[in-house]
């Protein structure tokens, strides 16, 4: 008699996959500029920094560039940055405002231009 087993698994090099996708650890901006920081301060190698931080030197150079990169950018004058979403928010609540002053002044001076010609002014 032939045993059947559970429900087909998956070949285990796609379940170890699946788990590392899960556990990637995501590094926030506060903890790449410290791990950056670190680097180059040189205290320690960069191979040692990388497997005590548990990330690939790829990813730290990648890092590191980005980093000195942003810095170059910044004493040279250029200060473009992403607005926050509040930014944005506020930016577009001030934007609406400043619309419906424009709408009134318009308002105005249409109906200033209809009193004035109707009261044999000049029309402009």
């Amino acid at each position: 008699m032939k045993q059947t087993s559970g429900p087909a698994r998956k070949p285990a090099e796609a379940v170890i996959k699946d788990i590392r996708r899960a556990t990637r650890r995501q590094f926030s901006a506060e903890e790449k500029i410290r791990i950056v920081l670190e680097g180059l301060r040189g205290e320690d190698s960069i191979a040692e920094l990388c497997r005590r931080e548990g990330i690939a030197s790829s990813m730290y150079y990648g890092w590191s560039k980005e980093f000195l990169e942003a810095g170059k950018k910044r004493l040279a004058g250029d200060t473009a940055r992403a607005a926050t979403a509040d930014e944005v928010k506020e930016l577009r609540r001030e934007a609406g405002a400043l619309k419906e002053v424009v709408a009134d002044l318009v308002l105005e001076n249409r109906l200033l231009k209809k009193s004035m010609s109707g009261a044999g002014g000049d029309e402009a």
